[in-house]
């Protein structure tokens, strides 16, 4: 086992670690025009201290300072602002900040490439454990039954090579596997994080996301009748004659058809996203291959089976925050998409659904830009 102390990018002794990035945060705060909320004061004070703890190591009596700190809550309470504004002042060099679904990715294309060797997930620890002593997790959440067996041991592991670890989640530890058929086997992984980490609920306040102030838009939601939209986004995305058009492809050993491709920017149909056996993997494809994605006849998914809703839901996570630019046509508004309570997940989804600007589904006056 590593020592407890993380590598510092400079002396820790120099000045609290905890002050800088507490100055940080309200320099942050400040040249955005940010206001913060006691909940949200609370969690970066918690992680100033934190990583001021880990830096430091254990000094004699002191008692061993935790694996990671874990931060939950209801969507829209800036976990993510917080979590990003913590990782930029972190005195720490060999430090990352990825997202749960593009992480879980790559572990498992490492563990195919080493397929054989004895512990593999071991092995993958220590080359993470080399180049990266602080690893920041966003969106922090488990619906797969091979993400449910791999994380226990991949968190154990990292936590055994002295990785700090930091992550996000709408959810508390106990409530991350909701599935019951495989909930006994993420058990251990639930009692990891709840013994070695800090919790701490950031909940209480608003959604800022809702606020009408808010400026940040992803994207495009368009309501178009089913049997309007190919001439809808026809019109809309204006193609050239020289687009390549009804095109399948191969992703990840299985065929992927496109309606339309064109300088960066895919067309596709819900039904070839959705309902066909994709997984993580072919969603992060998409968000690497284009800048521009439009995503036509998405229905309401009331009436879909949960492998299709987990799957819409796991592509608009993954497209949320990688920098690709969105349409979303559907036959009915965001809010109608799916009803509340229905799946665990949509409150978060709902959320992000809402951040498109809405766009007239009758009339073509503009293109993507």
């Amino acid at each position: 086992m590593t020592s407890d102390a993380i590598p510092a990018a400079r002396e820790p002794s120099a000045e609290p670690v905890a002050r800088l990035v507490m100055q940080s945060f309200q320099s942050l705060l400040k040249t955005r025009g940010y206001h913060a909320d006691p909940a949200q004061h609370a969690a970066i004070e918690l992680l100033a201290h934190w990583l001021d703890a880990r830096l430091r190591g254990r000094r004699g009596w002191l008692r061993t300072p935790k694996v990671g700190v874990y931060l939950w809550g209801g969507v829209g309470r800036g976990k993510s602002f917080v979590m990003d504004a913590f990782f930029a002042a972190a005195p720490v060099a060999a430090k990352r900040r990825v997202h749960f679904h593009g992480f879980l990715h790559e572990v498992q294309r490492r563990l195919n490439e080493i397929s054989g060797q004895r512990d593999p997930l071991a092995v993958i620890a220590r080359e993470i454990a080399e180049h990266t002593h602080l690893l920041c997790f966003d969106e922090f959440h488990v619906h797969d039954i091979a993400d449910a067996m791999l994380l226990g041991r991949l968190l154990h592991q990292l936590a055994e090579q002295g990785v700090g670890l930091v992550a996000t989640s709408n959810y508390p530890p106990r409530e991350l596997c909701p599935n019951p058929l495989y909930r006994d086997r993420f058990k251990p992984a639930i009692e990891l994080i709840e013994r070695r980490f800090e919790v701490y609920k950031l909940d209480g306040g608003e959604d800022y996301r809702q606020r009408p102030d808010s400026d940040y838009v992803w994207g495009e939601y368009a309501q178009v009748p089913a049997g309007e939209q190919t001439s809808w986004m026809n019109a809309r995305l204006q193609l050239s004659d020289a687009a390549e058009r009804d095109l399948t492809l191969e992703v990840n050993h299985r065929t992927l058809r496109l309606r339309a491709r064109e300088n960066g920017l895919a067309w596709l149909d819900f039904d070839e996203l959705c309902r066909l056996p994709r997984s993580s993997a072919d969603f992060l494809w998409l968000r690497d291959t284009f800048e521009r994605l439009a995503i036509s006849g998405v229905p309401t998914l009331d009436g879909e089976g949960i492998d299709v809703q987990q799957r819409f839901l796991n592509a608009i996570d993954i497209l949320y925050d990688s920098g690709v630019q969105l349409l979303l046509v559907a036959e009915v508004t965001p809010d109608q998409l799916l009803s509340v309570g229905a799946h665990v997940d949509f409150a978060r989804t709902r959320s992000r659904l809402q951040q498109l600007r809405l766009v007239d589904g009758a009339h073509i006056d503009q293109v993507i830009v």
